[in-house]
């Protein structure tokens, strides 16, 4: 498991998030939309929010869900969290 205090890799969150969706991970690109250009449903948002909790020891709101569209975003929001 990654170290949270470790800078956030943005290759290992790629090849973690592909293997929550499922996808191959170079279908997974830094701004490939996760809704329009990976099939991703709010059911696979959720389970990716919560494992990103569990990997990444960190606390994402509901709220912050919309904004968790690409892989650059997901790697920014756990970024800015994880430096608190």
């Amino acid at each position: 498991m990654a170290d949270a205090t470790a800078a956030l890799d943005m290759d290992e969150l790629r090849t973690f998030v592909a293997d929550v969706l499922d996808v191959d991970e170079e279908d997974v690109t830094d701004d490939a939309d996760f809704v329009k250009t990976l099939g991703v449903d709010s059911l696979m948002a959720l389970e990716v929010m919560v494992v990103l909790e569990k990997k990444y020891s960190v606390k994402l709101e509901e709220r912050e869900m919309k904004d968790i569209t690409t892989l650059r975003k997901v790697h920014d929001l756990l970024d800015s969290k994880m430096g608190k």
